[in-house]
């Protein structure tokens, strides 16, 4: 039986090299469905990956207060229906003044610059750092970790030192103190002289935003260097215990509104997300991702299945000579059907891997464009194979089938 196995896979590749030109072009068709599906699960994937760890650090105990809630309609030009006013440095402070719920701590942050220029000695970046703004709570309800120093305590905030916390690209052989330990070292930033009290731990990239060239400090000082008008606060809030989550959203949202003058029948002018939400509605919007993956490869994974059908009943044509001289010698249908039905699963595997490896690269270059977190989609193979192997049974059944029902007198006659 092995024998006769290994017999038929042999005559399958020597069929296969005999029509070469044929055989590539249904290769090439049957890859680029399974290129399409692995391709986008691939970046789609990375891209979850990338959510998750930039949110999950946040936890499921964490919301926000910001000018518009995640979901807010859209017109057909892309402006906001409803425009809600900037969340201002006077009702950030009112709020953490009247706002005393149980077990919650308020952060408060702003960013004061997204090009500013850091300077040390006589080295200095290029002006693209991130200059924020942020009170004591900061980096705790963000999820953040200090590397090397120490985070910022409430002295440091209450007395405006001139203290930063700095990103960790800050800290690389190639950064800004060539491998020297930045801490308790004295930078510039727009003509002001801070000392280094800490180094954050990397976070990457999201969506071209590096996270690790930034620069954090007290909130009073940056207020004073960053003085350009209508600047948007941003206010989040995180509870010790996750039960308690929905009564300090409440508390939040009354407090915010009260802030603002609401009467009971307007609407909130502001927006209240949670962390755990805003990353299953994102998920929500790769699954149509998803969604388009799988019918691109279906359609093009059809039209393949046609092709591969197509060219083994060429291919059963072309040998029907051959298949009469095997049934003379003894060949069983089995035997015919098998050795036909062998090349079809073949080709069928063959377009497979070429299509995962393209995949795989498209998915790979996506990730590194966009700084997506990229792993091996392994779930993604699974299926390509198993689509491969599929689509060489539908294609390939009838075709041996066919062959195997020749007439052996008939197809000696065939020229």
């Amino acid at each position: 039986m092995f024998g006769l196995l290994k017999e038929n896979i042999s005559i399958a590749f020597n069929s296969i090299k005999s029509q070469l030109l044929r055989t590539i072009l249904t290769v090439l068709i049957i890859a680029i469905g399974i290129t399409a599906l692995v391709g986008i699960l691939s970046a789609v994937t990375a891209l979850e990956n990338t959510i998750s760890s930039d949110f999950a650090s946040m936890g499921a105990n964490t919301f926000n207060i910001q000018r518009y809630d995640f979901n807010s309609q859209r017109q057909g030009g892309g402006e906001v229906e409803k425009i809600n006013p900037i969340i201002t440095y006077r009702e950030v402070k009112k709020f953490e003044e009247n706002y005393q719920y149980p077990q919650a701590q308020t952060a408060v942050s702003f960013t004061g610059t997204a090009g500013a220029e850091v300077k040390y000695i006589n080295e200095k970046t290029d002006p693209e750092v991130r200059v924020l703004g942020v009170n004591e709570n900061f980096m705790e309800n963000s999820g953040l970790d200090v590397e090397e120093g120490r985070e910022f305590n409430i002295f440091d905030i209450q007395n405006n030192n001139n203290v930063v916390i700095l990103g960790a690209d800050f800290a690389k052989p190639e950064g800004l103190f060539k491998g020297e330990n930045p801490i308790d070292k004295i930078v510039s930033i727009r003509g002001g002289k801070f000392r280094v009290i800490g180094v954050l731990e990397s976070k990457g990239s999201t969506f071209g935003n590096n996270q690790d060239l930034r620069v954090l400090m007290p909130i009073q000082v940056a207020r004073s260097m960053f003085t350009q008008p209508q600047i948007n606060y941003a206010v989040s809030v995180k509870v010790d215990d996750k039960e308690l989550l929905e009564g300090a959203q409440d508390e939040a949202i009354l407090t915010f509104r009260n802030i603002r003058k609401l009467n009971p029948i307007e609407e909130n002018n502001f927006g209240l997300e949670r962390s755990d939400d805003l990353i299953n509605r994102i998920f929500s919007i790769t699954s149509y991702l998803n969604f388009a993956a799988w019918i691109i490869s279906i359609i093009t994974i059809f039209g393949s299945s046609i092709a591969l059908m197509n060219i083994m009943l060429v291919s059963v044509t072309e040998r029907t000579r051959e298949i009469g001289v095997r049934k003379a010698l003894g060949a069983k249908r089995k035997t015919i059907a098998t050795q036909f039905f062998m090349e079809t699963l073949i080709i069928g595997q063959i377009g497979g891997i070429v299509g995962i490896i393209f995949g795989i690269l498209i998915g790979m270059a996506v990730s590194a464009a966009a700084d997506f977190d990229f792993t091996t989609p392994w779930v993604a193979m699974i299926w390509a194979t198993a689509i491969t192997i599929l689509v060489a049974i539908l294609a390939g059944s009838y075709p041996a089938a066919k062959a195997a029902r020749q007439d052996p007198i008939e197809s000696l006659r065939y020229e």
